[in-house]
């Protein structure tokens, strides 16, 4: 039994057509399988980043990386085919930068810059038919400027506790060196009134002269009394009573009858 011609163009045009549509889906659940993680999510200036695929099947022949949004050899930054001796070949697109490429898709960039923000794509070949893609963007920030003025105010205040710490201890030492001056001060003039003095002499006077004190009479003299009321200057004065010997008087005696057995034993010498 043979089948109609017109039977067998539908059908051919429905097996096809069911092919295409398998291969579409086989297309897009590949693409979605495939996942980019970025480490670190933000990157910031001179940071490494790794670009790390998940999703990536344990056999392929090529992978390939773009830097833009569209994918042609103007944007390949390099393609990576495991297998041989030196398996990373740089594309048009890497320029100065620094990537290494890993055996199960990731790439690394060392030292990102700001320049190197964009949109990078991934392209891993399976075989001929069957090509596995995924995208992601990346965003290289500059240094975080928040960071000195977060250090700052710990920055100002060790500053500030050093300054304080060098003034109060400059102080300490002055007070130390000022009390020990006056301590040391105050004990000299003690010690020099503790001490006792010589007695200062007038000018004209020797320490080794004799010094002789005034003392009162022990003998009240008594002017003789007159019968006349009025005493005649031209008589002469009574000599006073002769003193009374005494061991108090005995000195004054002395003086007032001097012994002229001393004076009479000098001899002029020739």
């Amino acid at each position: 039994m043979e089948i109609p011609m017109g039977i067998q163009g539908c059908f051919s045009k429905s097996l096809l057509l069911s092919a295409s549509i398998l291969v579409l889906w086989m297309l897009q659940s590949s693409q979605a399988a495939l996942h980019i993680q970025k480490i670190p999510e933000q990157p910031q200036k001179n940071q490494d980043l790794l670009l790390s695929v998940q999703g990536v099947p344990d056999t392929f022949q090529d992978v390939n990386w773009y830097l833009g949004e569209e994918i042609y050899g103007g944007t390949r930054l390099f393609t990576y085919i495991p297998g041989i001796q030196r398996p990373q070949r740089d594309g048009s697109a890497m320029g100065q930068r620094d990537i290494v490429g890993f055996p199960n898709g990731s790439m690394l960039l060392r030292r990102t810059q700001p320049t190197d923000s964009g949109t990078y794509q991934v392209a891993i070949t399976i075989n001929s038919d069957w090509t596995m893609k995924a995208k992601t963007e990346v965003q290289v920030a500059e240094r975080n400027k928040e960071l000195p003025s977060t250090h700052l105010p710990t920055n100002a205040g060790i500053l500030a506790a050093t300054i304080i710490g060098s003034l109060t201890a400059g102080a300490l030492l002055i007070s130390c060196i000022a009390y020990l001056l006056v301590t040391r001060n105050w004990r000299g003039q003690s010690h020099r009134m503790a001490t006792t003095e010589k007695p200062e002499f007038g000018p004209g006077h020797d320490a080794d002269d004799n010094i002789y004190e005034v003392m009162p009479s022990p003998i009240l003299l008594v002017s003789p009394i007159s019968d006349s009321g009025s005493t005649n200057p031209a008589l002469p004065l009574p000599a006073p009573p002769p003193l009374q010997a005494g061991p108090e008087n005995h000195q004054y005696q002395d003086l007032l009858n001097p012994d002229p057995a001393p004076y009479c034993q000098l001899v002029p010498t020739s």
